[in-house]
């Protein structure tokens, strides 16, 4: 036995040792896969992310699960877009019975309106972006001032990214000519990329997927494209297609491709993170518009 413990001692001496910050990373958890890349660029590998809504799935229809009532209960902190977009959540966190404090991400950001409803595809616009990394760096730095340092400087390496990209957009929209800056998408998410980019998007259903086009909806919009003679319709990457390639049948226009609105692709897909997915859709959209 006297012999067995020096043996013993030495192989755990052996083992892989665990860091402490790694055994006590926050979890974070956010409702939509967009914000939890915004929030693992922030906080690197300090925190610990879990998604509730993942990769191509839609966050407005989304039917949460037993599972994730669990890791909102597990959660330090829970971070949101609001805008009316996770209009399923207030009854998974009482569900959960978190008490973990709840960032909405878009805080300080003007909504656009489309009637009665807030606009929640906030994101759409790289300056939004920036507006978003910086209500989660404060949530981490309240969260976990310990490691404020690093988050302060993954966020300032983050938002300079954000910069070059949005400078970017401007420089491949600038390619496109005026009268060809009109497209078809299947919903209303695309608002604030139109507002700050300058091209104008069109589409059957409102600002959720909640909602259905009636068929008078549709024959406008047909009479639309006819008349302004828009060039190019796009599906997303979550969405029924069959309304979008209805339109272009009848009119002529041609389906551009796919544009990632309100969820990022699977890793190994054209839009894992935001800066791929808004760098996919300009190509997308630069190549069915340019001439």
């Amino acid at each position: 036995m006297k012999r067995l413990l020096p043996a013993l001692s030495l192989f755990l001496a052996l083992l892989p040792s665990v860091p402490a910050s790694a055994q006590t990373r926050p979890n974070v958890v956010t409702s939509f896969s967009i914000l939890a890349d915004f929030a693992r660029r922030v906080g690197g590998d300090r925190i610990s992310v879990t998604s509730l809504v993942g990769p191509d799935s839609d966050a407005h229809v989304y039917t949460p699960t037993p599972h994730d009532a669990k890791d909102v209960g597990a959660a330090r902190l829970l971070i949101v877009n609001g805008l009316g977009l996770e209009g399923w959540l207030p009854r998974l966190q009482q569900a959960s019975g978190s008490k973990a404090p709840i960032i909405v991400a878009t805080q300080g950001i003007t909504p656009r309106k489309r009637g009665a409803d807030a606009d929640p595809h906030a994101w759409q616009s790289v300056g939004n972006a920036r507006v978003y990394v910086r209500n989660i760096l404060d949530a981490l730095v309240a969260a976990d001032p310990a490691d404020a340092a690093v988050f302060q400087a993954n966020a300032e390496r983050y938002l300079a990214e954000l910069d070059a990209l949005d400078q970017e957009v401007r420089a491949e929209i600038g390619k496109i000519p005026p009268e060809r800056r009109k497209v078809i998408s299947t919903h209303d998410a695309f608002g604030y990329f139109a507002d700050a980019y300058g091209i104008q998007f069109i589409a059957p259903l409102g600002v959720s997927t909640e909602t259905e086009p009636s068929a008078r909806d549709v024959a406008e919009i047909i009479v639309q494209v006819r008349k302004d003679k828009i060039p190019a319709v796009f599906l997303e990457n979550f969405n029924d297609d069959r309304l979008v390639g209805r339109i272009a049948a009848e009119t002529g226009a041609k389906i551009g491709g796919t544009l990632y609105s309100d969820a990022l692709s699977e890793e190994n897909g054209p839009a894992p993170t935001y800066i791929a997915m808004v760098r996919h859709n300009i190509r997308a959209l630069t190549s069915a518009l340019g001439r």
